[in-house]
């Protein structure tokens, strides 16, 4: 039992690193991004590359991960996403699903339609007994990081001038642009650093999750959920999503395997009904 809880932390703190650029998205710029997983292909395949093409070290391929999809984020905005912030929603999904479809296509050209193989380094590698009971090094790594990104997060959002910003574009554009902020520049870095988190989680989630080209249709719909039932534009909602959601997925999976992802979603009906607004009471 506490092996299985083990796990399904491991894997909804992943699901809260890739997802929480998208709550950022959603919450921030109301824009409804189902490509946000391509970010995160796009940081898995930049890491794999810099390991067995460069020889670079996996935690060095870390920040390559982050870097190479913040950038592809920022690009994006300004020269595509920007343009659909006042469409529908409609438009907007039709965009994002066709930028999706693209970003599998070119994947698939360049990598191959394949697994892509990462080998973690020595240390991260194997078990550790911790009180009669065995837990994954690698796992306790994602925990570490997961946890150690949040409270820098936190501190960023909570008690930085661009926190500031960002937390007054998210209540009202429109007054924030009075008060002499630059709205544009804010959507611009919020939406470039989601992006790199994304590609971050990506790249640390290519043991757990694996890395292919359907990689952003595949997982497209648990980043959905995290950010509906934790309410989009926070930072605690998705993770209290995201940890309750991997719990449950994992859970299922181990105990009710002939049932597949049944309990995510039954996880996911029940929490919406108790709170349709999302856990924090932000509509998504």
């Amino acid at each position: 039992m506490i092996g299985v809880l083990f796990d399904g932390l491991a894997y909804g703190s992943l699901l809260f690193l890739v997802s929480l650029g998208l709550s950022v998205q959603m919450g921030l710029m109301r824009f409804v991004n189902l490509a946000h997983g391509a970010f995160a292909m796009a940081g898995g395949y930049a890491c794999v590359l810099a390991t067995s093409r460069l020889g670079m070290p996996f935690l060095a391929t870390l920040p390559v991960a982050f870097a190479v999809a913040a950038l592809a984020g920022a690009v994006l905005e300004r020269l595509l996403y920007r343009r659909l912030y006042g469409a529908s929603a409609l438009d907007q999904v039709l965009f994002s699903i066709g930028l999706a479809f693209m970003s599998i296509a070119a994947a698939t050209y360049f990598f191959g339609a394949g697994q892509q193989p990462l080998r973690l380094p020595e240390l991260l590698r194997g078990q550790v007994r911790i009180g009669g009971t065995d837990f994954g090094v690698y796992r306790l790594f994602l925990l570490a990081v997961v946890a150690a990104l949040t409270l820098a997060l936190a501190a960023v959002v909570g008690r930085t001038r661009f926190g500031a910003q960002v937390r007054a574009a998210v209540d009202d554009a429109r007054v924030a642009r009075g008060l002499g902020i630059d709205v544009d520049r804010v959507f611009t870095l919020a939406f470039a650093l989601g992006s790199g988190l994304a590609g971050l989680g990506g790249a640390l989630g290519i043991e757990v999750l694996g890395l292919d080209p359907s990689f952003p249709l595949k997982y497209m719909v648990y980043f959905l959920l995290v950010v509906v039932v934790g309410g989009a534009g926070t930072l605690t909602g998705p993770l209290a999503a995201a940890l309750i959601l991997g719990v449950c997925d994992v859970a299922g999976k181990y105990y009710l395997p002939q049932a597949g992802a049944f309990a995510i979603y039954a996880a996911m009906v029940v929490l919406l009904l108790a709170f349709p607004a999302g856990l924090l009471g932000r509509r998504a």
